[in-house]
């Protein structure tokens, strides 16, 4: 029993060890689900499905996708894994009560009155511990709504089974047949036919995007780009161009135009943009014109700055903003031209709200105010992370006002290299003044675990282990990411705006400090560590990052020095 405890500890433990310092603090779980229902006309039920979903407690209703040619409609909500879990249960039964699949007909290939029903992991949550909540919605839907349940992708074990298009093959008419062959008996709930619902499949994936190009020709002409595109292409023996790509086409009666329809089932193999391109060059190579594109549902913002790095790539542009490079994709790849893509509806990252942290929420007085309070927290790695974004900052601003005007023209493409990188840098340390104070605080959490019992001992010692070893992390990450400015600073001190030279000096001497003020905050927690291999690799590391650190800023001083001597002497 301990032992299990242990494991199990310890894996918690880790998981918030390694929890990215932009989540900012530590997080409860968070998964999605995207449930396609076989319903895209009726709005009294598209309209009920939504309510039912919206009155689970802790789950929140993110968007809900119509759709009149496919019959479908998709919906997209996100919240702790029990409450995602109860949603996707209650809307399957408002569906079970409404949907006749004797009676449904459209232009997506389906299965059943739920036709599909993923669960992917947002936040804080293993594609592992996804695939346990995904095979616990499916038995309870099979045993509930009495059902035949499929599982698919990360849940199903047999290969075979694992791709929904091949489950989905036959469609809803072919279930009859289907459900009787060995190969093909239900994961969970009755291997009878049930006519009204048919069947479901569900299953843990990564993030799947819908995505539809948009062009003007035939049905026909749609699909044949739809086959060189797809992954399985014409079949065995002429496979498509794009791996983890799948792709019809098909008819919008409504719009009068084509689209060739395509699931990226992993972005991060082949994005939109790249499909994009690609359909636009086989659109013209049969005289045809592409009307822009639509992403269906919701879609990750690192998709989105993906397509964003290739476009500015591809036409030498200089875009730093966030928002400006999402406004960029929306242009390139036409994401308005059958309705408006709104940012803020969309991304599922603007659209799951994430409470600020608590450190960087409060004002300058405030903050002081905090770090001298008889309290450890804020400390000085919070301090040191918080120097270091100041001096970032400051170099950025150096940037700032050394790019875009006129008289600076000849050294722009010196800043555009720059911006971003300390851009990058400022905000990223900026999150580490909290996740430093979040490593103490696991420490804290640590020490207080019971230790009455030998087994007891044993669990908290290991949890003050990896509690420890987040704590090196967190100034170790900030004497990396302030070490990041300086070859950056050191071009941008040598031909920026003579101006605000002062500023840049004291930017650097920032940089500077916070380094060695996070190399102190490491030497501490060193002491705590019992793998005196990693004690060694980061203190050598520490060490030599902080010597460069210095070599560094002595070089931006020495090098602003004499531009302000020679200025002097042109006065």
């Amino acid at each position: 029993m301990v032992s299990r405890l242990l494991r199990l500890t310890t894996v918690r433990l880790i998981s918030r060890l390694h929890n990215s310092a932009h989540t900012q603090m530590t997080h409860s779980k968070i998964i999605e689900c995207v449930p396609n229902f076989s319903e895209g006309r009726d709005h009294l039920v598209i309209d009920a499905i939504a309510k039912s979903i919206q009155s689970i407690p802790g789950c929140t209703l993110l968007h809900v996708d119509p759709g009149v040619d496919t019959n479908r409609t998709v919906y997209t909500f996100v919240g702790s894994p029990s409450s995602v879990i109860e949603a996707a249960l209650a809307a399957s039964k408002v569906a079970r009560a409404n949907i006749d699949m004797r009676k449904q007909s459209g232009e997506h290939p389906r299965i059943g009155a739920l036709d599909v029903c993923p669960f992917i992991p947002v936040r804080s949550v293993s594609m592992e511990e996804c695939v346990e909540y995904s095979k616990e919605f499916g038995l309870r839907l099979s045993t509930e709504l009495e059902v035949p349940v499929y599982l698919y992708e990360q849940s199903q074990q047999l290969e075979y089974r694992r791709e929904l298009a091949d489950i989905r093959k036959g469609e809803y008419e072919g279930l009859t047949d289907k459900l009787v062959k060995p190969d093909w008996k239900p994961d969970f709930g009755p291997v009878s036919f049930v006519p009204e619902w048919g069947a479901t499949v569900c299953g843990a994936r990564k993030y799947l995007i819908a995505y539809n190009v948009n062009l003007l020709g035939t049905k026909e002409q749609a699909h044949r780009i739809a086959l060189n595109i797809r992954e399985s292409g014409r079949g065995p023996n002429e496979r498509g161009l794009f791996d983890k790509v799948r792709a019809i086409g098909w008819w919008l009666e409504d719009k009068k135009l084509a689209q060739i329809s395509i699931n990226l089932g992993d972005w991060e193999v082949t994005n939109f943009h790249t499909v994009f391109e690609e359909c636009k060059r086989q659109a013209r190579s049969m005289k045809l014109s592409v009307m822009g594109s639509e992403l269906i549902g919701l879609v990750p913002l690192s998709a989105l700055l993906e397509a964003a790095e290739f476009y500015i790539q591809q036409d030498d542009l200089f875009v730093m903003d966030e928002g400006q490079k999402v406004q960029l994709v929306a242009d390139r790849v036409g994401l308005n031209s059958l309705s408006m893509f709104e940012p803020s509806k969309r991304i599922i990252e603007y659209m799951v709200t994430q409470p600020p942290a608590p450190l960087l929420a409060l004002s300058v007085r405030d903050f002081i105010d905090a770090v001298q309070d008889r309290t450890p927290l804020p400390g000085g790695g919070c301090v040191a992370a918080l120097t270091s974004s100041l001096g970032a900052g400051l170099g950025l601003m150096y940037c700032q006002l050394s790019y875009g005007q006129r008289k600076y023209s000849d050294i722009d493409p010196i800043m555009r290299a720059s911006l971003p990188v300390l851009n990058n840098a400022c905000r990223q340390l900026m999150l580490l003044v909290q996740e430093d104070s979040d490593a103490y605080e696991s420490i804290l959490e640590a020490s207080r675990m019971k230790r009455g019992t030998a087994g007891e001992q044993q669990l908290r010692a290991q949890a003050m282990q990896v509690a420890t070893k987040r704590a090196i992390e967190s100034p170790l990450q900030v004497i990396k990411v302030a070490s990041s400015c300086w070859e950056s600073m050191i071009k941008v001190a040598a031909v920026g705006n003579p101006n605000a030279l002062s500023d840049l000096r004291v930017g650097a001497k920032s940089l500077e400090t916070g380094i060695w003020g996070a190399c102190r905050n490491v030497e501490a927690n060193l002491s705590m560590l019992e793998d005196k291999g990693m004690c060694k690799e980061v203190e050598q590391l520490s060490a030599r990052l902080y010597k460069e650190a210095q070599t560094a800023c002595e070089k931006i001083q020495l090098i602003i020095e004499g531009r302000l001597e020679a200025n002097k002497a042109t006065k």
